[in-house]
């Protein structure tokens, strides 16, 4: 068997494996990469984050277009089908696959393309679809193998009109309605999707609220305007079954609600892909939903054995899988690594309009008995708003009523992933360098989204006495 060493081995090619393999080459180890399947990226490539933003932006020009009079008088009418529009992802994935690969060669980081198991702490066995064998020795190991939609066993998946967020793309035409099992970030997010396609869409809320972990304000807004757009939304419900049928799915609710819609999509929990790994026989035991329990710098039981991403389970942002790669690569390089890099992660939802937030929340600062005060701006009051016509949302900033240090950023509308940045950069800030004035006392281009800041800002400001 052939048999290689280096000095780490990272496990997976998305977006934590990638960040933990360039930071390492950067530092000068010898490293390795194994990837389960032929084309690299990770299921953030080719079934999540890329393909669903890809499909969002393609849906949002279609409705942009179809919502002006100008093009609806000149005859352009017809909605494209869900294929059609699914077809404009893959060029981007294409491209995404290119350029990825372009980095491990480019650094001299070898791919073993195959299916990775521990033989023992500091060996992992490679097994390729041809039954060839490999072995890849190391001082250190980077899991970042990601995670994949959760499937209950009573549930018959294989079904055609039963999906998850890694079959829902495969849909060969739009359903006339939809039932949505799971009202996370992916629900939300799909709910959103479907319902502009004019698809009736049902989303199934196991919780009393959408997106919890959001600020209130915002989370009232996302439930507003999808109430809004039509789509019916159902709070602290379960499921009793799915019944698949010929002509669409039935799911029974303990609550003794059914509910008959084209398609189900589920989309509630996803598992770590820790499967016939031989974690085990390491002394690694992932709990019931697969995921690794690691420590504040990423290190499993084993501290020569790191994992990333999506397999540790939350925040599960491609985002944070990415910076966590990269700090479980420095700190087994060096012993230590600046937490600022993990610390603050914004959360990005691309729902329509899309979400972004970062810091704490109002309820949370009132529990903690935080002085805090809100500034806050309206997008309909901004001109950028106004000429573009994307005037729903609105930019929150949390700040402490004493020292004017933020707390706390929330924004709902559009661009909001882009616009939390700016906020960000100046949250991150240390001591007196983190001030509300700093919004108050720079110019912003007008007119743009960025001075909404500015207005949030004054807002806060004239609060206070």
């Amino acid at each position: 068997m052939d048999s290689q060493t280096y000095d780490v081995v990272v496990i997976g090619t998305g977006p934590g494996g990638e960040g933990a393999a360039m930071q390492a080459t950067k530092l000068g180890k010898s490293v390795a990469v194994v990837e389960r399947f032929r084309r690299i990226g990770g299921n953030c490539t080719h079934r999540g984050t890329i393909p669903s933003k890809a499909l969002r932006f393609a849906v949002y020009q279609v409705t942009s277009v179809l919502g002006n009079k100008l093009f609806r008088d000149v005859g352009l009418c017809r909605t494209p089908t869900f294929p059609e529009l699914r077809r404009t992802a893959a060029s981007v994935i294409e491209k995404q696959v290119d350029m990825r690969l372009s980095f491990y060669e480019r650094n001299g980081v070898p791919l073993s393309i195959g299916h990775g198991q521990f033989k023992d702490a500091n060996t992992l066995e490679v097994l390729d679809e041809y039954g060839g064998r490999r072995e890849l020795k190391a001082d250190s190991f980077i899991i970042a193998t990601g995670s994949r939609p959760y499937r209950p066993a009573d549930i018959d998946f294989s079904h055609p009109r039963v999906f998850d967020s890694d079959t829902i793309l495969d849909l060969d035409d739009t359903p006339r309605s939809i039932t949505i099992y799971g009202a996370g970030v992916i629900g939300c997010e799909y709910a959103s999707m479907f319902r502009n396609l004019g698809v009736k869409v049902n989303l199934i809320n196991t919780r009393q609220k959408l997106l919890e972990f959001l600020d209130d304000e915002i989370i009232d807004a996302l439930s507003y305007h999808l109430r809004d757009r039509g789509v019916i939304i159902r709070h602290n419900e379960s499921y009793e079954r799915v019944e698949p049928t010929d002509d669409g799915v039935i799911l029974h609710l303990k609550s003794g609600k059914q509910i008959k819609t084209d398609v189900l999509f589920w989309a509630a929990g996803r598992n770590g892909n820790t499967n016939d790994m031989g974690l085990e026989e390491i002394g690694l035991v992932p709990n019931r939903r697969g995921q690794l329990e690691v420590n504040e710098d990423f290190q499993t039981a084993l501290p020569h054995i790191y994992a990333v991403g999506d397999v540790i389970g939350v925040p599960s942002l491609a985002s944070a899988a990415y910076v966590q790669g990269r700090y479980a690569a420095m700190h087994l390089t060096n012993g230590v690594c600046e937490r600022a890099l993990i610390n603050e992660i914004p959360t990005g939802i691309y729902t329509s309009p899309e979400i972004s937030s970062l810091g704490k929340t109002e309820r949370e600062l009132t529990e903690a008995g935080i002085p805090y005060e809100v500034g806050q701006s309206m997008f309909k009051s901004l001109a950028r708003a106004q000429i573009t016509g994307r005037t729903v949302g609105m930019l929150k900033i949390l700040f402490h009523r004493e020292t004017l240090q933020l707390l706390g950023i929330h924004c709902f509308g559009a661009n909001a992933s882009e616009i939390i940045h700016i906020g960000q950069a100046i949250m991150s800030q240390p001591g007196e360098q983190n001030s509300l004035r700093y919004f108050v006392n720079s110019t912003f281009n007008y007119p743009t989204m960025a001075e909404a800041y500015r207005v949030a800002a004054l807002n806060g400001l004239n609060r206070l006495f």
